[in-house]
């Protein structure tokens, strides 16, 4: 059973750069996307891919999970 962290609510209303570090903290091992909330992106799992979506002051929007 993995131990690794999946999902950060903590980090919502986050500034995103900070949320950032945090993630990278908690998973060196993934990509972290940063995005305008309302980006569309391509549809899809990837277990090595986190994205911080923010809103229009940089606050985190939503929990960052792995997917």
């Amino acid at each position: 059973m993995s131990t690794a962290k999946m999902s950060w609510p903590e980090v919502v209303g986050w500034p995103a750069a900070q949320a950032v570090t945090q993630v990278n903290t908690d998973r060196p091992d993934v990509a972290i996307e940063v995005l305008p909330s309302g980006t569309s992106v391509a549809p899809g799992f990837s277990s090595e891919r986190v994205r911080v979506f923010f809103d229009g002051t940089g606050s985190v929007a939503v929990t960052p999970t792995v997917g």
